[in-house]
C-alpha cells in the first residue's frame, strides 16, 4: 500500500481546500525527508519531442495545484514529465469568497471557483529562484480580477516579461470560469488583438533570452463556430500551441448531485467526454500545424491514451493526482509507451 493510500482517506475528511494545502505540505515535507519512493515510484523516461523541447516523458501537471511555485522540486520529485505552475497574476489577489472548492467522490470530480488565488508575480519569481529544479516548467499567467478587459493585456505582457526567462514555456490562460469576463478574451477581436501583442513582446524577448514557446489555454464550453475563429486566429498569429482545456460550466454529466448548482469550473472524470470532443475538434481544425496538450478528466491510463488519440502530443492532469495519486503518472507514462 503506498504512503498516498494511507492519507487519501484523512485528506477526504477535511476540507476540500484545506486537504488541497495539506497535500501540498505533506509532498513536500515527505520530498525533505527523502520518502518519496513510499510516496511514488518514477516512470521509466519516454522522452517526447514538441514546441521544440525535449520532455523526459509526455505527462505533466497542469497548472492550478502549485499556483505560487512554492513546490516545484517536491512536485517534479514524483514523476512527471513537465510541471505548470501557476495561474500566476501581476498583483497578489486572495480569490473568490470560501467555501470555493467541493469534491464530488462518487463522480470522481471538483468544482473550484478559487478566482486566481495567488501571491502575485514577485512572490512567483522568489520562490523561482531558490528552486533546483532544470526540468521543462511552464509558467501560466493570467490577469487580476480588478483589471478592466480592455487593459488585460497590459496584466498579460507585464506577466510574460518577468517570468519569460526563466521558463521553459508560457501558457496564457482566458479560459478560468472563474474571473468574471475573462472568457470573453477568447472571442475573435479581442483574442486577435491579444495575441498580436503578446507575439510581439514573445519575439522581443525572445531576441534577449531565446525564444521561449508561448501556448493558449482554451475552455471546453466552446462552440463549433468559436472553435473555428478561435483555431484561424491561433493560425494566423503562429502561436506555438494550444491546451485544450480548462474547467467546464457545464453540469449536465452531473445533473441531480446536490453540489451542481455551485458556481465554478467543473473537473475530474465528468469533464473527459467534454474536453476530449473540444481537443479533436481543435485538432482537426489546426490539422497538425499546431501541438496541442490534453488535459481535463484524466483519471487512468486510458484516459491519457484517448488524449493522444484525438490529437494531443502530451497530457497533464490535476484531479487525477486527487483521486489516483501518484501512481496515475506511471499508469499514464507507460499507456502512451504502450500506444507508441
Amino acid at each position: 500500500m503506498s504512503l498516498y493510500s494511507l492519507a487519501k482517506p484523512l485528506l477526504f475528511a477535511l476540507d476540500a481546500e484545506r486537504a488541497h494545502d495539506l497535500g501540498l505540505l505533506s509532498i513536500e515535507l515527505a520530498w525533505r525527508a527523502g520518502l518519496n519512493p513510499l510516496l511514488a515510484v518514477k516512470p521509466k523516461t519516454l522522452p517526447t519531442r514538441v514546441f521544440g523541447i525535449e520532455f523526459p516523458n509526455p505527462v505533466g501537471l497542469a497548472a492550478g495545484l502549485d499556483k505560487n511555485g512554492a513546490h516545484i522540486d517536491a512536485l517534479a520529485s514524483l514523476g512527471f514529465g513537465f510541471i505548470e505552475v501557476g495561474t500566476i497574476t501581476p498583483r497578489a489577489q486572495s480569490g473568490n469568497p470560501k467555501p470555493r472548492m467541493f469534491r464530488l467522490p462518487e463522480q470522481r470530480a471538483v468544482i473550484n471557483r478559487l478566482g486566481f488565488n495567488n501571491g502575485g508575480i514577485e512572490a512567483l519569481a522568489k520562490n523561482l529562484e531558490c528552486t533546483r529544479f532544470g526540468g521543462v516548467l511552464g509558467i501560466n499567467i493570467g490577469k487580476n480580477k480588478d483589471t478592466p478587459n480592455e487593459r488585460a493585456v497590459d496584466d498579460y505582457v507585464y506577466c510574460l516579461e518577468r517570468v519569460y526567462a526563466r521558463a521553459s514555456y508560457i501558457t496564457v490562460n482566458i479560459s478560468s470560469p472563474n474571473t468574471q469576463g475573462l472568457r470573453d478574451l477568447q472571442h475573435e477581436d479581442a483574442l486577435k488583438a491579444l495575441i498580436g501583442t503578446l507575439r510581439e513582446t514573445q519575439e522581443r524577448l525572445g531576441a534577449l533570452h531565446g525564444r521561449k514557446p508561448m501556448l493558449l489555454k482554451v475552455a471546453p464550453d466552446l462552440t463549433d463556430a468559436e472553435l473555428d475563429s478561435m483555431a484561424a486566429v491561433l493560425l494566423s498569429s503562429a502561436i506555438d500551441g494550444v491546451i485544450c482545456g480548462n474547467t467546464t460550466i457545464d453540469r449536465a454529466s452531473i445533473a441531480g448531485h446536490p453540489l451542481a448548482r455551485e458556481i465554478g469550473g467543473l473537473s475530474g472524470a465528468p469533464l473527459m467526454a467534454k474536453a476530449t470532443a473540444t481537443l479533436r475538434g481543435m485538432a482537426a481544425r489546426v490539422g497538425g500545424k499546431l501541438p496541442i496538450i490534453g488535459v481535463g478528466g484524466i483519471l487512468s491510463g486510458r484516459d491519457a491514451t484517448e488524449k493522444v488519440a484525438a490529437g494531443a502530443s502530451l497530457v497533464q492532469f490535476y484531479t487525477g493526482l486527487i483521486y489516483r495519486g501518484p501512481a496515475l503518472i506511471v499508469e499514464c507514462v507507460e499507456a502512451i509507451r504502450a500506444r507508441r
